[in-house]
């Protein structure tokens, strides 16, 4: 009886490979093309990675990598042991949480109200007006915000009729970092919702207006759940960049007087990697950003699959 079993397996295995093999030569053409971006992939996200190694050693540049003494894990006891560790780690964890929390229902509300829009010329117009801050540069971005909310002759505390230095309060800064990203990203998001509602069947709004569905119901019941598979997506790859806190806008905006809320993991990598040329050290503060990005990106994803499970047959 086993004997029959393991024939039977081996028999199936067999000719799922030779399935396989037909369609890749019926194929190859299409597999042939696969190669070049797979080769372009391992060439240049691969094979660097062998340079992780320097997290593990005290690196210098006329040793080279595998002259340089190999010193384990004394890199990251330095870091979890350091006075501002646990600041560090709070400030980008809100950072990039409160952006995904505020940053991330916007676009699909935004794609969800442009849908509905009946003139679609004056639709485009509106989606052309929402992502052009997506082009700006986050220099030019910096440097109107420091424009706004200059203490003297800024737009917010003329405004306000005050002359508060907005960029100078620790508390400020979140609100500052969050607003603007909202302001410059939402509408390049929109991009991914509409082209999934102009997707949708139009037959299904028809029936849904006979029915005596309201716009809010057809809202609730057509266009959601057709939304539901990309923002469950988009939400997995968001989680993916969870630790990583944009530098630019961070270094651009801080200040001595608010680090207590911008001093950022990438900050310090880039301090001690460029400006201080700790090389072994910013590697392993690196190291650490990127592995507790994978576990969050792990996390996302398996509760995102059980959520989709759960409105799928829901």
């Amino acid at each position: 009886m086993g004997q029959n079993t393991a024939f039977a397996n081996g028999s199936a295995r067999k000719t799922k490979v030779a399935y396989l093999l037909q369609r890749i030569g019926a194929n190859w053409q299409l597999y042939a093309m696969l190669l070049i971006p797979l080769a372009i992939t391992f060439i240049y996200k691969y094979i660097p990675m062998y340079g992780i190694q320097i997290a593990f050693r005290d690196y210098t540049a006329s040793r080279g990598m595998f002259g340089s003494t190999w010193v384990g894990f004394d890199w990251f006891e330095r870091f979890f042991t350091a006075p501002n560790f646990w600041r560090m780690i709070r400030n980008t964890v809100l950072l990039s949480f409160y952006s995904l929390l505020w940053g991330f229902p916007i676009p699909i509300i935004l794609a969800l109200m442009i849908n509905q829009l009946r003139f679609k010329r004056f639709q485009r117009t509106v989606q052309t007006i929402l992502y052009a801050p997506h082009f700006i540069s986050i220099m030019v971005v910096c440097g109107m915000i420091r424009i706004f909310l200059s203490p003297s002759g800024g737009l917010i505390n003329l405004i306000s009729n005050s002359n508060t230095d907005y960029l100078s309060l620790a508390s400020a800064f979140r609100t500052i970092y969050i607003a603007s990203g909202i302001w410059q990203d939402a509408g390049w998001g929109i991009i991914v919702y509409m082209a999934t509602l102009a997707n949708i069947d139009v037959s299904q709004y028809e029936a849904a207006k006979i029915d005596g569905a309201s716009l809010f119901q057809r809202i609730l019941h057509i266009d959601i759940p057709e939304l539901i598979p990309t923002i469950i997506l988009m939400l997995i790859m968001s989680a993916g960049s969870l630790m990583n806190v944009g530098f630019e806008k961070v270094w651009l905006l801080q200040t001595n007087l608010n680090k207590a809320t911008s001093d950022v993991i990438s900050v310090y990598v880039y301090q001690q990697g460029i400006e201080n040329a700790k090389y072994s050290y910013s590697t392993a503060v690196g190291l650490f950003n990127t592995v507790v990005n994978i576990i969050l990106l792990i996390i996302v994803n398996r509760l995102a699959s059980r959520m989709s499970d759960k409105v799928r047959f829901a």
